[in-house]
């Protein structure tokens, strides 16, 4: 996420408005390629885009202001994406979810 938001500044974007994430993203493809390896999901849920994209505009945020020079920058980061969770849905937490999916 943190390359990302320095790519885009390194490109010449100046305000984190104007990062959209779509799902046909690279940035998408690459979170569903480490979270989800062995495509148990076939759907990304609608949600992750969004969350994916508030994010990135953290991130932008961020580091423009120069916040990174900071040790610990990232928690206020992590607080803001804690409150975009969702809960996770029960059949995630069944013993035999991955079965199901086989």
């Amino acid at each position: 996420m943190e390359k990302h938001a320095r790519q885009a500044l390194s490109e010449g974007v100046k305000n984190s408005d104007d990062l959209v994430v779509t799902i046909d993203s690279e940035l998408i493809r690459v979170l569903n390629l480490h979270y989800n390896r062995n495509n148990h999901l076939e759907q990304i849920p609608s949600h992750f885009r969004f969350v994916t994209e508030q994010t990135l505009k953290e991130f932008f945020k961020a580091i423009q202001d120069g916040k990174d020079s900071e040790s610990s920058w990232k928690k206020a980061i992590y607080k803001v994406i804690a409150r975009l969770d969702e809960s996770v849905p029960d059949y995630f937490k069944s013993p035999t979810f991955l079965e199901q999916l086989e």
